[in-house]
């Protein structure tokens, strides 16, 4: 049974890496209380990048890698299953195009802002200790999260391509998961919301408006029940920017799709592999993901 158990927590739970163009299947999927999870996230992601229009930039591209450490706790929290996470990221990035028509380009490196997270399953999986666990099967899950970005990355307000964003960000999400048979559908709302950022390109004032999230997944869990594979899609709107008082023509209203898969291999460690491409981008990064992730999974 102990050994059920840790392999169903590893496969089940690969903490996500926080963004606007999140893809997470699994986010809500219960584990027994009492577990520890550390995990290492990879992600590479290079491509198109599109601006303002009324920015004196084209062509640009970029190559960015992010290295992630994050710690999960599983807890009980007014009798319902829960867990909390930090991550922690370090990003190293290259990015080139053509600014005033003068091929330009910079590099960075440093750490981004963490992010910490809770979330709790309103319904469908109440708290549980190991043994009970090891008969749970999903069927319909509903649960809420809050994910907060405290303004801690590295920045310099005289640059205007940065790590840390200098501002707080705070997103609530609903999950939704319904199981039959081998198969889950899971669906997600949330929403971004950002402080202002008073320390822009030297003394400037940039403010966002919230950025509206959406996703969906169709997982299949295989019957050994220490893997799945998911089909993974996403959309967002919103987050137009004013800069000094100027409205800026940068509305965000994108979409992602890949496929996620995930294995448990021992009694304590799993994989996690995952790609993901724009399927429609306006304004942002038109980029292909690939991230890896391990997990070493325990319970104290």
């Amino acid at each position: 049974m102990k050994r059920l158990v840790c392999c169903v927590a590893l496969f089940l739970m690969a903490p996500p890496v926080a963004r606007a163009q999140e893809l997470e299947p699994g986010a809500y999927w219960p584990l027994p209380v009492g577990m520890n999870i550390l995990t290492v996230v990879n992600v590479n992601s290079r491509g198109d990048m599109t601006f303002d229009p009324s920015l004196p930039i084209d062509h640009a591209s970029a190559w960015i890698n992010s290295t992630v450490g994050v710690y999960t706790r599983t807890l009980s929290l007014w009798g319902r299953s829960t867990n909390a996470s930090a991550q922690f990221p370090l990003l190293v990035g290259h990015v080139e195009g053509n600014y005033l028509g003068v091929p330009t380009e910079v590099d960075r490196f440093g750490q981004g802002d963490p992010r910490f997270r809770i979330a709790v399953n309103l319904y469908g999986a109440p708290s549980m200790a190991p043994r009970a666990f090891g008969t749970y099967r999903i069927r319909t899950l509903v649960g809420v999260s809050l994910t907060v970005a405290p303004p801690l990355g590295q920045y310099d307000s005289a640059q205007l391509i940065n790590i840390g964003a200098n501002r707080w960000s705070i997103k609530p999400e609903l999950g939704f998961a319904r199981a039959t048979g081998p198969w889950v559908i899971e669906l997600m709302a949330g929403a971004w919301f950002f402080t202002l950022n008073d320390a822009f390109g030297g003394n400037g004032t940039r403010s966002q408006q919230p950025i509206i999230s959406s996703q969906a997944h169709l997982t299949y869990r295989f019957l050994s029940r220490n893997m799945w594979l998911a089909a993974d899609a996403n959309f967002y709107l919103g987050g137009r920017t004013t800069v000094n008082g100027i409205i800026k023509e940068d509305l965000q209203r994108n979409s992602r799709i890949g496929a996620t898969y995930s294995a448990a291999l021992t009694t304590h460690h799993s994989i996690r592999a995952s790609v993901s491409r724009g399927a429609i981008t306006r304004i942002g990064g038109d980029f292909t993901s690939i991230s890896a992730a391990y997990n070493y999974a325990w319970r104290k």
